[in-house]
């Protein structure tokens, strides 16, 4: 199979890139998942070398580790890294949700009510790919509303090292409810209410998967 077959309208890199990053955020990748580059290329439809240099670029950012040159893996997680990340996220998204506030208009508000009602359906069916896409789009529509770039870069870059535990986490709570802070976030963005806002997006954190991955993290051997 060609190279572009899969990213003809991207570039390479970019594309191979992008779409490892879109299975670390949504955790597809689970903590402790060995990466075969062979196997990945051949998914891909692509050669070795544009997986090679998406992994080095992910290593970079702290999404996987390459252990050798033909072992690489989506770390584990530890107590201490989960509250490392959790202290990182809960210092950083309450504050890019304020900066975008301005910046939010009417039909960005509608995107956020709609992704949120996808979302509610998504925990009801308790569907976690469906979960982990909205969820992640829910809070990244929200921040990238700044204009700014950086901080949400930041924050990006804590959800790649987040997601593959997020994800399980999940998965393991199909008895028990998830609730977010998402209406409360939303409420906080019609009234303009930059307090409301930093406040419902820190809950979310802290009492959502906060909360939840502490208790799994102190109860089972890390992933």
């Amino acid at each position: 199979m060609p190279e572009n077959a899969v990213f003809a309208d991207e570039g390479l890199n970019v594309a191979v890139y992008a779409e490892l990053r879109q299975r670390l955020v949504t955790g597809r990748m689970a903590p402790g998942h060995e990466l075969s580059t062979r196997s990945l290329a051949s998914e891909l439809g692509v050669s070795q070398t544009p997986v090679r240099d998406a992994l080095s670029r992910l290593a970079a950012d702290g999404a996987v580790a390459i252990r050798s040159k033909r072992r690489v893996q989506v770390p584990g997680m530890s107590p201490e890294r989960f509250e490392d990340l959790l202290r990182c996220r809960l210092l950083l998204e309450p504050e890019a949700a304020a900066l975008a506030l301005p910046h939010i208009d009417a039909a960005r508000l509608q995107t956020l009510r709609e992704i949120d009602a996808t979302l509610d359906l998504a925990i009801a069916a308790n569907d976690g790919d469906a979960y982990m896409r909205h969820n992640h789009a829910f809070h990244f529509t929200l921040y990238s509303a700044q204009p700014g770039q950086a901080m949400t870069q930041l924050i990006e870059t804590l959800w790649l090292q987040f997601g593959p535990f997020m994800r399980v986490v999940f998965e393991r709570l199909s008895e028990a409810p998830l609730n977010d802070r998402h209406q409360a976030a939303i409420d906080a963005v019609a009234a303009k209410d930059a307090k409301a806002l930093r406040e419902a997006i820190a809950a979310d954190i802290a009492e959502g998967m906060g909360l939840i991955g502490k208790s799994m993290l102190t109860t089972v051997r890390a992933v």
